[in-house]
């Protein structure tokens, strides 16, 4: 084996990169909070439905578009042009607005629970004053994320690495409590009643938060072309990781049923669900706290770094894919500080993650219903960047006998048409119906309160993407100007 092929990744490496790019734990206490035990059939419905022919997707067009380095962006600009490929890339920044305001709570939260081993650290400031704290924590983060700290950020992915292994433990020794420590686990009827789930209106408000859980694949694409083959591995790796996500969901959602009681799900379990599952396994296997502590330390770390990450990446996905096409964004916000980092685009973040820090805390009343509708609100709007995979798939179909790859993951041209579009009218539809407000009284003034932000914040971000090649055409236009005149 040479030294430049022993450089190229295999399925197995793929398998693991998306894997840690797709699932976390939090994934599987998010929706049991949401479901309780129905959740089973409904990750086998997600999962066969909808995760694998994404995740299958992905893999053909990482094989069609092998030498693209942008991922999603190369697929759009490649099939439908410029102007949809800066929709696209604006998009992928735009959703990541809710994500960035959500974040600061959760390594609040983690530290909380680390330091003081409890949930209550949070729960003693009003949601304004926590509020401003966060919004201070975030700005701080902005600032460390300007000076370009990489070195942060590996620390942070290799404890969000280890937070998936605790995950993965968690799992495995729930599962193995009764047998090895004799703990008796939540009673579960293991009739199908238990597990079937009641398609009505509230179901149906709870589907955003799965496929919010397994969207995300795509983040791999760029990486098809350091396979040995891109054409056979690049699907293998991701048919193996769509089973992973599998066994890790229905493995998962089985052992949080013996641990929290179906019926009877606490309140606040999207919140601290994670650290009440490692203090209750310490318990079980006789280490006290040494296991709540040790996942509240990695998910810390591992928080900090997702926002540092979130905060730059998109960022600059956005402001490369429209380098070539200036029309689309203004000048301005490609200038760039000593350290590389474009400064007045982190100014614009600031702005809009401020805005969704603060004025949230007006409307809501505690810091428990604030948390769940932020997570709620990143699973109606994370969603919409995957949709330009599916439209992305769909162009490549449709030019039928343009486009070449070895690997199809299905021959017909219709059929694949049929599924794209299934795929892309799916997620639509769970975005539209996640915006109704969970876990609170109907038509209270909180109730429509959280319906107005859920609506208005993906038309504020989506129509600001809209106008930006309009402020875009006047502020380049002056600088020209400016430029010649000087």
């Amino acid at each position: 084996m040479g030294a430049e092929e022993a450089k190229k990744l295999r399925w197995y490496n793929l398998t693991l990169m998306s894997f840690v790019m797709v699932w976390g734990f939090g994934n599987v206490v998010n929706n049991y909070a949401n479901q309780g035990l129905t959740v089973i059939v409904s990750w086998i419905l997600i999962i066969g439905l909808y995760f694998i022919p994404y995740a299958l997707m992905v893999g053909e067009m990482g094989s069609t578009f092998k030498d693209g380095k942008a991922g999603v962006s190369t697929w759009i600009r490649s099939t439908m042009g410029a102007t949809m490929a800066y929709m696209a890339g604006w998009t992928y920044w735009a959703v990541h607005v809710p994500y960035l305001a959500q974040k600061p709570q959760s390594v609040l939260i983690a530290l909380g629970w680390g330091v003081s081993q409890n949930g209550s650290f949070i729960k003693a400031f009003s949601p304004m004053v926590l509020q401003s704290v966060i919004l201070v924590l975030f700005l701080f983060f902005l600032w460390l994320a300007s000076r370009g700290m990489t070195s942060l950020k590996r620390i942070g992915a290799i404890a969000g690495i280890s937070s998936l292994i605790m995950g993965f433990m968690y799992v495995l020794l729930m599962l193995a409590a009764p047998v090895l420590r004799g703990t008796t686990p939540a009673a579960i009827d293991f009739s199908l009643s238990t597990f079937m789930p009641n398609f009505d209106f509230t179901y149906f408000t709870t589907i955003s938060m799965l496929v919010f859980a397994v969207g995300g694949c795509e983040k791999i694409s760029p990486y098809v072309n350091n396979t040995n083959n891109p054409t056979k591995e690049f699907p293998r790796g991701m048919i193996v990781m769509a089973i992973l996500v599998a066994l890790s969901a229905l493995l998962g959602s089985i052992a949080m049923g013996m641990m929290f009681d179906s019926h009877n799900i606490p309140k606040d379990l999207k919140m601290n669900g994670q650290y009440y599952a490692f203090k209750m396994l310490g318990e079980y296997y006789g280490v006290g706290n040494l296991l709540l502590v040790l996942y509240a330390f990695t998910n810390f770390a591992g928080q900090i770094a997702a926002l540092m990450f979130s905060i730059d990446a998109p960022l600059k996905v956005l402001l490369a894919e429209a380098q070539s096409e200036s029309q689309f964004i203004p000048k301005a916000l490609g200038k760039t500080n000593e350290f590389g980092a474009p400064i007045n685009g982190y100014k614009m973040t600031a702005i809009l993650v401020g805005i969704l820090i603060i004025v949230p805390a007006l409307g809501i009343g505690n810091m428990n219903d604030l948390f769940n509708w932020l997570l709620d609100l990143n699973s109606i709007v994370m969603p919409m960047r995957y949709m330009w995979v599916f439209i992305a798939y769909m162009a490549v179909r449709k030019a039928a006998g343009k486009y070449f790859s070895e690997y199809r993951f299905v021959q017909s041209r219709m059929f694949g048409m049929i599924v794209g579009g299934w795929c892309f009218a799916f997620t639509a539809f769970a975005c539209v119906m996640g915006m109704f407000p969970k876990g609170v009284a109907l038509y209270t003034s909180q109730w429509y309160f959280q319906l107005s932000m859920n609506l208005a914040t993906p038309i504020v971000l989506i129509g600001l993407g809209l106008i930006m090649p309009m402020i875009a055409k006047i502020t380049n236009k002056g600088e020209e100007n400016t430029e010649k005149i000087g």
